[in-house]
């Protein structure tokens, strides 16, 4: 039996969407609302649309409401395309779901809000990411090759190069402003080191307002980090020499760029990231020779390591040093040797 009364929030929002379900039907519309609408007695053509997770998502296909995700596939979380593309409306929650209930999940949504985008960097954040959530909600289920995924994406990327997106062209720009002069190299290899912060941290991080200049290293960094991807490859296939290079680079890295971290003011609380990139250098070339000698390493050197690299979890200047999960592998596997 229907309330007489409205008794709660929840009972006022379901009253007022069904007056709305009926003014949108008037004129030959279809509703859709976040999850927070759902309620058991809206009309059931109203489509669902789950920002919350795949929860919501099953509970309205349950309640015979045509359901679609969000969750998963924001970009401006700054998520690289192996996350978002990991994600699937029809699994989790949706796994027990009848066939029937099943059918009502139309598929899903790849959302990007704009607190921390500009003309400048607008397509960096949207692509190529937004083809990897394509691919995944226009694949069987089973799709889940992310190598595979990652050669097609970077075919796509090349592609909207040639239709004149910006997502790769704006990046080299936007350091070498703020390398003011100053060789742009060492620059390069920090920001290609790292990736922004999410959304989430970004907003407990720093008090932004629509007037706020998005000029700063974070905002050229890009969520898509290919130089991470590549030295984690090294690494899974034990590639020393080469890992070798890349890790001389970076703990070479600051004493090339110090100079200009110190003399820009965009740049200066970035300094506490390029010293942590050195030292993710030293502390990986520490860990292969380590590896080379057959040796284990000191079980205070490890603590102190892992140490390190457990403050890495969080931001610094409001971005992520995206090497750092292969540095704690190779600490790992030198503390764990014969």
């Amino acid at each position: 039996m229907r309330k007489n009364r409205l008794q709660s929030t929840q009972d006022l929002q379901a009253y007022f969407n069904r007056r709305l379900q009926k003014v949108v039907a008037k004129y030959g519309k279809r509703m859709e609302g976040w999850d927070e609408i759902l309620d058991p007695d809206l009309p059931k053509n109203i489509v669902i649309e789950s920002w919350r997770g795949r929860k919501s998502l099953a509970e309205a296909a349950r309640h015979g409401f045509s359901s679609i995700l969000s969750a998963g596939y924001y970009l401006d979380h700054m998520e690289p395309a192996s996350t978002l593309y990991a994600v699937d409306p029809l699994d989790g929650d949706a796994a027990s779901l009848s066939d029937e209930e099943r059918s009502r999940i139309l598929g899903g949504e790849v959302a990007m809000w704009g607190e921390f985008v500009s003309p400048e960097n607008v397509d960096s954040r949207i692509w190529p990411r937004a083809a990897a959530v394509a691919e995944r909600l226009w694949s069987p289920q089973e799709v889940r090759d992310v190598p595979s995924m990652y050669g097609r994406l970077d075919q796509v990327s090349r592609n909207l190069d040639l239709l004149g997106l910006t997502h790769r062209a704006s990046y080299l720009p936007m350091l070498e402003r703020l390398a003011a002069g100053d060789p742009v190299e060492p620059l390069k290899t920090l920001a290609d080191a790292v990736q922004p912060a999410t959304f989430g941290q970004r907003i407990r991080t720093h008090k932004y307002t629509q007037l706020t200049p998005l000029d700063r290293l974070v905002d050229a960094a890009r969520p898509e980090n290919d130089t991470a991807r590549d030295f984690a490859a090294l690494v899974d296939r034990v590639d020393r020499a080469e890992m070798r290079i890349w890790l001389t680079r970076w703990r070479d890295n600051h004493a090339l760029l110090q100079r200009t971290l110190e003399k820009s003011e965009l740049l200066k609380e970035d300094i506490p990231v390029s010293e942590a990139l050195s030292r993710l250098g030293v502390v990986g070339l520490e860990a292969l020779d380590y590896l080379d000698r057959g040796e284990r390493p000191p079980a205070a050197w490890v603590v102190q390591q892992r140490s390190f690299l457990e403050t890495l979890k969080k931001p610094l200047a409001e971005l992520r040093l995206a090497i750092a999960p292969s540095i704690e592998k190779l600490v790992n596997a030198a503390a764990s040797s014969p």
